[in-house]
């Protein structure tokens, strides 16, 4: 993997790929498959900066397991493999 840190208040995920289902035989092609909204945390930015100029750490880190929403961030492919870039913000949960 290439070496990426995000800036400020911004995480690179790399979404985790649900396993797929046959339901009835029939088979769902990969154009009309929902965009996974589970994500594994790659890296994290140094924290958003406050007012005061303090620098306040983001809430989650390498190796989370965090959900997304369908359409946050910005996809990104590095060497190949393709990832997110989201705000912190963006992310709605840490998975437990």
């Amino acid at each position: 993997m290439a070496k990426v840190r995000p800036l400020r208040d911004r995480v690179l995920v790399k979404r985790i790929e649900e396993q797929e289902q046959k339901v009835g035989g029939i088979i769902v092609p990969d154009t009309a498959k929902e965009k996974p909204q589970q994500a594994e945390v790659v890296a994290v930015g140094s924290g958003r900066v406050l007012e005061n100029g303090q620098r306040e750490p983001l809430a989650v880190k390498a190796g989370d397991k965090v959900l997304v929403g369908k359409w946050s961030g910005t996809e990104v492919k590095l060497d190949g493999t393709e990832y997110l870039i989201v705000k912190e913000d963006e992310i709605l949960g840490i998975l437990g």
